[in-house]
């Protein structure tokens, strides 16, 4: 970081939008499967028809109230929805459903940690409300014109709305993290990125360090990763800093993030909410939830990825920094706890998780479920490895091939004949012809030279295949030269 960067404080806030799960849309009868033909799933009230009136969907009104306790926010004693009002093509109506001055839920909390030396940090949520979806525009590539696909809108979304608390683009990151894993643990929806369920805008600013009073902000969009957040932040905060250094005054304004030329562009000047000419929804009453029933959906909320995290460290003997990683995917967890079962050396489940398994699965861009590899089947590896029967280094090509093909790990050493010669006998006529071949490394290791000793082991390992127990290699040889 250059010594200008140092003087200044980013300030960021996030909003991210994500579709709940729901068979229905959220003031209508339409479905909400994805993939469909454009404009299959439609009907007068999401297109906005004059005279249609809005119904609200249980089923997701109950969804978002799970995703607020589990946020731990205040849920609203009374609730009402708003008409945003602005023109966009893929907006049938002119105006989406939301929620203003009366949201769902408010003052909520999580927490992250962004690196062991920083500790954990709170990160406050201003609100979580529901609203509608808009359409989806469509840009065929060299054409001249914009489609539009109407099934999109109307599907029930929920914004969750931090307050300015992150202070780095690490931290965003971190964020996102933490609150996509407590999104899976609530299955409410996939928060598949790629189709649109969770998306994320960012607000950031930067001031003086040190300083309270908030800079001018600026809202980044088009962000389609949470990688893609991180980077869209660090170049916008370079970017202001530049502005400021230079005198240069920092427009209110929103940019979209350009990932192939890695910059922001203007957009449009940042409305703000009186553009939109909130009021109240005329055709959705306010209403009460009685506390019984919200009470009720917090008691059969699940073990959340910080319960579970603290849970696997009491109970597996994981580190905090093993469990919360492990924790963070539901489905890394699942697995995990499937091993733990069976399995009583939990660090190594862990270790081989967390490295080869997760390295495979990021390099393949695939989920633990993906892969043809069970909980029984990476335990039995284990069991080969603790038993001799392979070495760790021929596990580890083990398992990618066992990954990739989707076969057991012990019908791949069979059928490779890779099981480790642990046999003394036979071992030691191996060892003998190297030594009768190799009278200089001999003569070196007697002389003191220990590393004679690697290349010995290492031709024994090149006579058997790599099929040798090395540990046993080491004994016979130090006995054969006189140790």
């Amino acid at each position: 970081m250059r010594e200008d960067e140092n003087r200044y404080e980013t300030v960021i806030g996030l909003e991210v939008h994500l579709q709940l799960k729901a068979n229905t849309k959220a003031f209508c009868g339409c479905s909400t499967l994805f993939g469909q033909k454009p404009n299959s799933q439609t009907c007068p009230v999401c297109l906005g028809f004059p005279g249609s009136l809005p119904v609200l969907n249980e089923e997701a009104f109950y969804s978002a109230v799970k995703v607020a306790l589990a946020l731990n926010c205040k849920i609203q004693d009374l609730i009402k929805f708003d008409r945003k009002n602005y023109y966009y093509p893929d907006l049938p109506k002119n105006f989406q459903i939301s929620q203003y001055d009366m949201p769902l839920s408010y003052d909520g909390a999580i927490y992250i940690t962004s690196g062991p030396e920083k500790g954990r940090k709170k990160i406050r949520i201003k609100r979580v409300h529901l609203e509608e979806d808009a359409g989806k525009l469509l840009h065929p590539e060299g054409a001249n014109y914009s489609l539009v696909d109407y099934n999109r809108a109307g599907i029930p979304l929920l914004e969750i709305v931090t307050e300015p608390d992150i202070n780095s683009p690490q931290e965003a990151y971190d964020y996102l993290t933490r609150l996509k894993a407590i999104l899976e643990y609530l299955k409410v929806s996939d928060c598949d990125m790629e189709k649109g369920s969770l998306r994320c805008d960012a607000n950031i600013s930067i001031r003086v360090a040190g300083t309270d009073k908030l800079g001018t902000k600026v809202e980044l969009k088009n962000m389609n990763t949470f990688k893609g957040v991180r980077l869209a932040l660090e170049y916008e905060a370079k970017r202001q800093i530049a502005l400021v250094e230079e005198g240069e005054k920092i427009t209110q304004e929103t940019r979209l993030w350009d990932a192939e030329k890695s910059l922001t562009t203007p957009m449009r000047t940042k409305e703000e909410a009186m553009d939109y000419r909130y009021f109240p929804e005329p055709d959705l009453v306010p209403f009460q939830v009685d506390k019984a029933v919200i009470e009720k959906i917090r008691r059969e909320l699940p073990e959340l990825p910080e319960a579970k995290a603290k849970r696997f460290s009491s109970e597996y003997g994981l580190s905090e920094y093993d469990a919360n990683v492990i924790t963070g995917q539901l489905e890394m967890a699942d697995y995990f706890e499937e091993c733990a079962k069976i399995y009583q050396n939990r660090k190594t489940i862990a270790n081989w998780l967390m490295g080869d398994i997760t390295a495979y699965l990021n390099a393949e861009n695939l989920t633990i479920k993906q892969i043809g590899l069970s909980p029984s089947d990476l335990v039995g590896l284990f069991n080969m490895i603790d038993e001799g029967t392979i070495s760790g280094k021929m596990a580890k090509e083990v398992l990618i091939e066992a990954m990739k093909k989707g076969i057991k790990p012990a019908e791949i050493v069979e059928r490779r004949g890779l099981s480790q010669i642990s046999d003394t006998a036979a071992l030691e006529r191996v060892v003998d012809a190297v030594l009768a071949r190799n009278e200089k490394s001999v003569d070196d290791y007697r002389k003191g030279k220990k590393n004679a000793l690697t290349y010995l082991i290492g031709q024994v390992m090149k006579d058997t295949n790599g099929t040798a127990n090395p540990a046993l290699v080491n004994v016979i040889l130090k006995r054969r030269l006189g140790d």
